[in-house]
């Protein structure tokens, strides 16, 4: 406007645009967490992190669709690391469960009630874990295979471990934790549609099998030793 331009009435002088907000009711910032969260929080019992989609995610965390790609590339990248943080999650469980259990026999109930115990508390991310190795996409199924590898990786290095401090030698320990790793997300994904009153049945029967499988891996080694 030039200087000899007539000033314009205050109630005409536009507006300036906000920039901190993302549209009314929407929060001004978001974090990766809370677009986790969010995903979380949609997630049922029975649905699929597939059917999960980028606007149902931005709504339920208050945000633009278009902010949404400030922290993740698209939603199978969401899904991906909801995966893995599931995975992290209960590797810390289990893994705390072994530490504390009695070597001499308790350690493998004590990892499947821990297992249970999160079945029985309806944690999201366990059921997602589970839930993705069976229906998931290829891409979902792979991330679960990733976790699942890892599991077999901090088992077999448990293995090896209480072998040598019950001094009873171990035949193909790596093998023995693939079948033990598989064997009860197995039973996993199946106890997930089961009422709460049927896990000790669970608990007890995936005890046994777990250590039948233990049992005939010392029991190979020592007929081949």
């Amino acid at each position: 406007m030039s200087a000899s331009s007539p000033a314009l009435p205050a109630a005409q002088v536009p507006k300036p645009i906000p920039t901190t907000s993302d549209g009314p009711g929407r929060r001004p910032a978001i974090s990766r967490e809370d677009l986790i969260e969010a995903a979380l929080a949609i997630l049922g019992p029975n649905r699929s992190v597939s059917t999960l989609g980028l606007r149902e995610v931005a709504r339920e965390a208050k945000i633009a669709p278009n902010s949404f790609y400030r922290h993740f590339r698209d939603i199978d990248e969401l899904a991906v690391v909801l995966i893995e943080r599931a995975g992290t999650s209960l590797r810390a469980i289990i893994g705390r469960a072994r530490n504390r259990a009695d070597p001499n026999g308790g350690v493998v109930r004590s990892s499947v009630e821990a297992f249970f115990d999160q079945l029985r508390a309806d944690d999201k991310l366990l059921h997602l874990l589970l839930r993705e190795g069976l229906v998931g996409s290829d891409a979902y199924k792979e991330a679960v295979d990733r976790q699942l590898r890892f599991f077999e990786e901090e088992l077999r290095v448990d293995l090896i471990r209480l072998s040598k401090l019950n001094r009873v030698p171990m035949h193909e320990p790596a093998l023995v934790a693939r079948a033990i790793t598989r064997l009860v997300f197995a039973v996993g994904g199946s106890a997930m549609d089961l009422p709460p009153e049927r896990y000790p049945q669970q608990i007890d029967e995936l005890t046994t099998m777990v250590r039948m499988i233990v049992n005939g891996a010392q029991a190979t080694n020592l007929a081949t030793g």
